[in-house]
């Protein structure tokens, strides 16, 4: 097989993976907490990512005077983000959780025009927003009561989800960028200290529980942490390094794709066509906000 097709091969797993993330938290959501749920994925997925920094060196005890940098990141990009992830999809259809995550880059795009004023929200991009947003209400439907509507908690948890990991994202470029770090070693220090803070903060009585049914343990312990959350980061650094970043960004459009493919035929899910509407819209979004980008 060729180089570049072994990359590409990469590029569709890790969006594959991302996109089962959401059913193995469903299955976890009915037995434990979702900060149990985050704690043990953290956890799990550590492990790689923690052993491949150290094999390869990549973690130095200078790096630890950017140790508040790191907390943050650790508040953002990892508990923040995967405890709203982990209590909307208890709270939706797995399918729905995951073609709402498709609005991260809706809003690391806004967040960076806000915060990093030298950042230029062209026309097209606030298009690209406006366009990913009306997908968004599509799928949610705050007009719809009752039975037949989504639980808007549920909803509003997947938005300050999205929204925390679009702000880590302009908070790393912000204060993040310019330091000689590797992916693998900042990640590993932001997923140390969520695990403390974790620890300290939440609460994990019971978390035991999930022995009772080895389907939803291996789906986090395996699913969702070392291959969902460990190998992902690991697939996504070579990615990156391999293809660049403009393509990398773009793995976003697959997991709702996925995830919505997966609640339909293999978890039973009521899947409504304006869900899947919803969903093309918000990656026509997507698209609007990267068509220069990729051309380029």
């Amino acid at each position: 097989m060729k180089t570049w097709n072994v990359y590409y091969l990469a590029y569709l797993s890790l969006g594959l993976i991302w996109g089962t993330n959401f059913l193995f938290m469903k299955w976890a959501a009915v037995i434990i907490t979702p900060e149990q749920i985050v704690f043990l994925r953290i956890l799990a997925g550590l492990i790689p990512v923690l052993s491949y920094a150290l094999m390869t060196k990549q973690m130095k005890f200078k790096h630890f005077k950017y140790v508040h940098h790191f907390f943050m990141m650790a508040i953002l990009a990892t508990v923040v983000y995967f405890y709203c992830f982990a209590k909307g999809t208890s709270l939706l259809n797995s399918g729905i959780a995951g073609a709402l995550s498709g609005s991260i880059p809706l809003f690391s795009t806004l967040i960076t025009f806000l915060i990093l004023k030298e950042e230029r929200l062209s026309k097209r991009k606030l298009a690209g927003v406006f366009v990913g947003f009306i997908g968004v209400l599509l799928i949610a439907k705050p007009w719809v009561n009752g039975e037949d509507g989504l639980d808007l908690s549920g909803v509003l948890y997947m938005t300050i989800g999205s929204l925390a990991v679009g702000i880590s994202f302009v908070y790393a470029k912000r204060f993040l960028s310019h330091v000689n770090i590797s992916p693998a070693a900042l990640t590993s220090y932001q997923m140390i200290l969520a695990l403390l803070i974790l620890g300290i903060f939440g609460d994990l009585g019971g978390i035991s529980d999930i022995k009772t049914d080895t389907g939803a343990l291996l789906g986090v312990i395996i699913g969702l942490g070392i291959v969902g959350t460990g190998l992902a980061y690991i697939l996504y650094y070579v990615i990156v390094n391999k293809l660049g970043a403009v393509v990398a960004s773009t793995v976003t459009y697959i997991p709702p794709v996925v995830a919505l493919f997966i609640g339909l035929f293999l978890a039973n899910e009521v899947i409504l066509l304006s869900d899947w509407g919803g969903m093309v819209v918000i990656l026509v979004g997507v698209y609007l906000l990267n068509k220069k980008s990729i051309k380029g």
